[in-house]
């Protein structure tokens, strides 16, 4: 998968309010669906359907704890994540002149 379909992936799965609340609640801590529920004042249902994406993108993991899975952030994921979303964010260390040809033409036009 290339770098720019894997950045898309990880920007879609936390492109929705109440999935990045979802993960801002599990840091430090395991909560099954009811206590993410009554957290975020939804459903269960439809925590259970944001945990889906997220279990889908690698980003939570489901841990059964007797009659109830609770859910943990996947650190590994996390800190791919972070770093891949820094490079994409970081600014270049060196600015290249415009290569169009568009923008060669502005410029010659403008010199005359």
């Amino acid at each position: 998968m290339a770098q720019s379909q894997k950045l898309a992936r990880m920007f879609k799965a936390l492109s929705v309010d109440t999935r990045v609340q979802i993960v801002m609640l599990l840091r430090g801590r395991a909560l099954c669906v009811n206590v993410l529920a009554a957290r975020l004042n939804v459903s269960a249902a439809a925590v259970s359907q944001h945990l889906r994406v997220l279990r889908g993108a690698d980003l939570v993991i489901p841990e059964k704890r007797g009659y109830y899975v609770h859910y943990r952030l996947n650190e590994e994921t996390l800190a791919k994540w972070k770093h891949a979303a820094g490079r994409l964010l970081e600014t270049p260390t060196t600015v290249r002149p415009a290569a169009c040809a568009a923008a060669k033409r502005s410029k010659k036009k403008k010199d005359e």
